[in-house]
């Protein structure tokens, strides 16, 4: 008998981790296409783990992430599965929705205009 040990790379391992689909990642990219164009964000980081999946947006490289777009898919039958966490951990929007979820951070695209 010819036994070898799991490859961390077998079909059962790729079961275990939360990972955004690409109509989740084209709503996300959308709204930091538009953050980076205004010049508020610079960076991010996408992680995969066994609980959920996180997008970080960074200001520089090297800070902490100003804010943390998550998925939890266990929550989607309390909370909602998607939430946007600020840097000190305050949830500032949590749903179903992804794209309303979302809304919270584009309101800081929106700004006052003084036509003087």
């Amino acid at each position: 008998m010819n036994m070898q040990p799991p490859s961390p790379f077998s079909p059962g391992s790729a079961e275990t981790q939360v990972a955004f689909d690409r109509r989740e990642l084209s709503a996300i990219m959308s709204v930091y296409g538009r953050m980076v164009a205004a010049g508020e964000w610079r960076d991010y980081g996408i992680s995969s783990l066994r609980e959920m999946a996180v997008f970080s947006v960074f200001r520089r490289t090297a800070e902490h992430p100003l804010y943390r777009i998550e998925k939890r898919p266990k929550l989607r039958n309390r909370q909602g599965m998607y939430s946007v966490v600020a840097m000190d951990g305050q949830i500032l929007k949590r749903g179903q929705d992804l794209k309303n979820v979302l809304r919270v951070l584009e309101r800081k695209l929106i700004r006052a205009v003084n036509l003087d």
